[in-house]
């Protein structure tokens, strides 16, 4: 009988106490500050350099500075749904909802306002809301020991040490242990970081830079030990550099990732991997690769550097450019024929440089196809962060098929040359490539055409058996024409 009334009187303080919400990392799987500046170097990269002396005036003149260009689209930002689904049933229970950030106020008040869950709301205005300023705030605002608060990090400290309870949001072990039974409930954040990053470097991508090898290969220097050397560090350094631009645009295209069916769970746009991990993986793949490659070749380093220019023009403006962007990957993939040629200091013909334009193009085209299609069937008359749109699926096929015939056409032509005789005894033997390619290529635009072609078609030969039977019968037919 003396249980009851107990449980209502504790039933009653929690509600009459308010629960403070942290929101950068804690309401928030991603950081408001990061999404902020990378939204501004998106629109305006060129103010990288003025970020400095926006940082020597202090952290709120910089918070408030990286506005300018306007929020970002905050409807897109990963919420930390058991987090957020817990506040909505305290708001339900009659609980009082406050958040509470070092954010700059118009990026908070925009959180508020999108979310419809918060009774008050204070963020950063001429102070810096953070650490000890917030745990003083508060105080003063509520008393010590009258509320609760929801945090994520050691900057949280000094407020949970005012606070009654303590609720921890993906809060690091030895922090949570720190805070003892003040914390009455947590929410683990993930753990499995390693293979966050692997997914976030692409690692399954870099078997497209084993086009680095095909010069050589071509030459037929099959047994020189220092040429194979040579090519596999132009493909570790290419590999580093793919990765630090895939890392970059995955920063930079954050709203257009979030937006789409898969990319969304990419580990940046899910919030999965913390936005500034991205930020510092990026320069320190791209300076092992450009030293690798300078080590190597001052030629091979200088192809690099135009593969990395044409992939930061790509990343900021082309690839919004109708038809362009498919151009510019058909050149960077050629670019990797080059930088192997010039690694290896092997010759690369015109008609392998020809080829590789027409069949990447054609590949290139594949991929927007399929994403057309997808949001066609979505009902969606765009991609968004693209220049196309759905009524474009029928050109983009008779291109995308024209240019893989047409690297077929020069295939045959290449087998006539005079200069092929030079290095194959049976030339006539590598006309059975000719209906193997045509095959191939044929069987890729109709897999795409059916909607069956979900991936990067690069990578969707490497998992597909009859892709790799007619590579076997490829390099079969290169062998028996030696």
């Amino acid at each position: 009988m003396t249980g009851k009334p107990s449980s209502e009187a504790a039933m009653t303080t929690a509600v009459t106490i308010p629960l403070c919400v942290d929101l950068d990392g804690t309401l928030l799987r991603t950081d408001s500050l990061l999404e902020t500046l990378l939204h501004l170097l998106k629109a305006r990269p060129w103010q990288l350099l003025l970020l400095p002396f926006w940082l020597l005036k202090g952290r709120v003149y910089f918070k408030f500075r990286m506005l300018e260009q306007g929020l970002p689209d905050i409807s897109t930002w990963p919420w930390h749904a058991e987090f957020l689904g817990w506040l909505t049933q305290e708001r339900q229970a009659g609980r009082s909802l406050v958040l509470v950030s070092a954010a700059a106020a118009p990026v908070v008040q925009a959180v508020a306002e999108h979310l419809q869950l918060f009774d008050a709301v204070f963020a950063t205005t001429t102070r810096n809301l953070k650490g000890r300023i917030k745990a003083e705030f508060l105080v003063a605002h509520y008393g010590a020991g009258q509320f609760d608060y929801a945090g994520n990090s050691a900057a949280d400290m000094p407020v949970w040490q005012q606070a009654r309870q303590a609720i921890a949001v993906q809060l690091p072990p030895e922090l949570q242990t720190r805070l003892g039974t003040q914390c009455v409930k947590a929410f683990p954040g993930t753990t499995a970081k390693t293979l966050l990053i692997l997914q976030a470097l692409r690692v399954h991508q870099w078997a497209k830079n084993l086009l680095v090898f095909l010069p050589l290969v071509l030459a037929h220097h099959f047994f020189s030990t220092s040429l194979w050397a040579q090519a596999l560090s132009a493909c570790v350094a290419f590999s580093l550099c793919a990765s630090s631009v895939y890392v970059l645009n995955d920063l930079l295209d954050l709203e257009a990732d979030r937006r789409h069916a898969s990319k969304r769970h990419r580990p940046f746009a899910s919030g999965q991997l913390p936005l500034g991990w991205g930020i510092s993986l990026a320069p320190c793949l791209l300076l092992l690769a450009f030293s690798l490659a300078y080590a190597q070749d001052p030629e091979f380093f200088a192809v690099l550097l135009f593969y990395y220019g044409m992939t930061l023009a790509y990343t900021f403006y082309l690839k919004t450019q109708i038809l362009v962007d498919v151009m510019v990957l058909a050149i960077l993939y050629t670019c990797r024929l080059l930088a192997g040629a010039k690694a290896c200091q092997v010759p690369l013909s015109f008609w392998l440089l020809t080829f590789s334009l027409f069949l990447f193009f054609s590949l290139a085209l594949v991929k927007r196809y399929a994403e057309l299609l997808i949001r066609q069937r979505s009902h969606q008359l765009q991609a968004y962060g693209r220049g196309y749109h759905v009524d474009d699926l029928v050109m983009l096929l008779a291109f995308g098929v024209t240019s893989g015939l047409m690297a077929v056409l020069v295939m045959a032509l290449y087998i006539n040359a005079p200069a092929v005789a030079a290095f194959y005894h049976r030339p006539q033997l590598l006309w059975m490539i000719v209906p193997a390619l045509m095959y191939w290529i044929s069987r890729v635009w109709v897999l795409a055409h059916r909607d069956q072609m979900h991936e990067d078609p690069v990578l969707f030969a490497l998992r597909d058996r009859m892709s790799w039977g007619i590579l076997v019968i490829i390099g079969c037919t290169f062998v028996l024409a030696m």
